[in-house]
């Protein structure tokens, strides 16, 4: 055991795997909602339509080699012979498949290693078939279900290249995914709770009141008691939180673009001023030239280097 993971064997299949679990890793209420292994279960089941029942099905593999691309929304587990990625988002991002991407490739990576497989061998290792689900409840998405492709970032466009990463983003906002909701009543709950955030800010309340209010809702509506009566604190917390990294983020969007926009200002300016001196110095020694002045006294009558001048004059 080290001071920040505890490392854990186990066997699943016929695969020997090496988990590490991250004690300082931080939940956000969508992790907080379904980290209970019956929870996540119902929401697999409901968003593939099987029945699994016993919830030791189910593996929770959370990483520590993830947590530097901050994915503190993520909810991995296996089930069967399936590797799923579920993730939580509140602000659109169209990376989400190089994201995906990144993540099982070090799952992969550590499945192999951890198996002693030979990757140049002469036969095939098997892998777990990787699935990546995003839960969206953020602004800007009218339709159910999206599709994100890898390919669409490559300069050759969709569909190109040997390697693609899909990702299937599903709206969670109010009224979005109607079958989903009530096949899953924890998600139906989360997504309520969202709302009531959303809908109190429009009203004009404070994050602090609206998150507070909203709680209070969904409690009087018997919406999430079981983690709102025992954790009302906690869960405020972590959404207001939520609504500070959003605010954040936009925040550091905006400051990027001005700061973008002066730093092409000065730029050109800076160019402008270094053509500008560059096209005098060379009207001044065509000038020095045609007189018969040398180039080593040129540079001394213009303050330059030598060498600057042989160049101009080569040119």
């Amino acid at each position: 055991m080290t001071k920040r993971n505890l490392m854990k064997w186990y066997r699943h299949g016929n695969w020997w795997r090496r988990l590490w679990f991250n004690r300082k890793y931080k939940d956000v209420l969508f992790r907080r909602l379904f980290r209970e292994k019956r929870d996540l279960l119902s929401l697999y089941n409901a968003l593939n339509g099987s029945t699994y029942e016993d919830p030791d099905d189910l593996e929770v593999v959370t990483m520590e080699d993830v947590i530097f691309m901050k994915m503190k929304n993520d909810l991995s587990f296996i089930i069967g012979s399936q590797l799923n990625l579920y993730e939580h988002q509140s602000t659109w991002n169209p990376n989400m498949p190089l994201r995906g991407l990144l993540y099982f490739a070090q799952q992969f990576e550590g499945l192999v290693n951890v198996r002693g497989e030979d990757i140049y061998g002469s036969g095939r290792i098997g892998l777990p078939t990787p699935e990546y689900i995003v839960f969206y409840n953020g602004s800007g998405m009218d339709t159910d279900s999206q599709m994100l492709y890898l390919s669409d970032a490559y300069s050759a466009g969709h569909g190109k290249g040997c390697l693609e990463c899909r990702c299937r983003v599903i709206n969670i906002n109010r009224g979005h995914n109607p079958e989903l909701m009530e096949r899953c009543h924890r998600l139906w709950e989360y997504a309520e709770l969202s709302a009531e955030v959303e809908e109190n800010i429009r009203q004009g309340m404070r994050r602090e009141e609206a998150v507070h209010t909203a709680i209070d809702t969904c409690i009087e509506r018997g919406i999430l008691t079981d983690i709102l009566l025992a954790e009302k604190g906690m869960v405020q917390h972590m959404l207001l939180t939520e609504y500070d990294e959003k605010k954040h983020l936009k925040h550091t969007f905006e400051e990027g673009r001005q700061e973008g926009r002066e730093e092409g200002i000065e730029k050109g300016l800076r160019e402008g001023l270094a053509r500008g001196r560059e096209e005098k110095l060379r009207e001044q020694v065509q000038k020095k030239r045609a007189k018969g002045i040398s180039i080593a006294q040129i540079a001394e009558e213009l303050e330059e280097e030598i060498f600057v001048i042989e160049q101009m004059v080569e040119r």
